[in-house]
């Protein structure tokens, strides 16, 4: 049970200390020889990085909360 919460909390701050180096690559991407739908495509990395990072720290909380017997 610790070892879940431990490795979710440091999941979830690395993923948000993450987030703008995301986010600054994928604007330098797009500086370069991108247009189009894959410049769109490559617009929406950071959201689904941050998607990702949410879906972690949802699974954090539910699992927490079906092991103490609340869900």
């Amino acid at each position: 049970m610790l070892g879940n919460l431990l490795g979710g909390f440091i999941i979830i701050i690395v993923g948000v200390n993450l987030l703008p180096t995301v986010a600054n690559q994928v604007v330098s991407a797009q500086a370069g020889n991108v247009t189009g739908a894959a410049s769109t495509i490559l617009g929406l990395t950071p959201l689904f990085f941050s998607l990702g990072i949410m879906s972690a720290g949802v699974a954090l909380v539910a699992g927490g909360l079906r092991n103490a017997g609340m869900i």
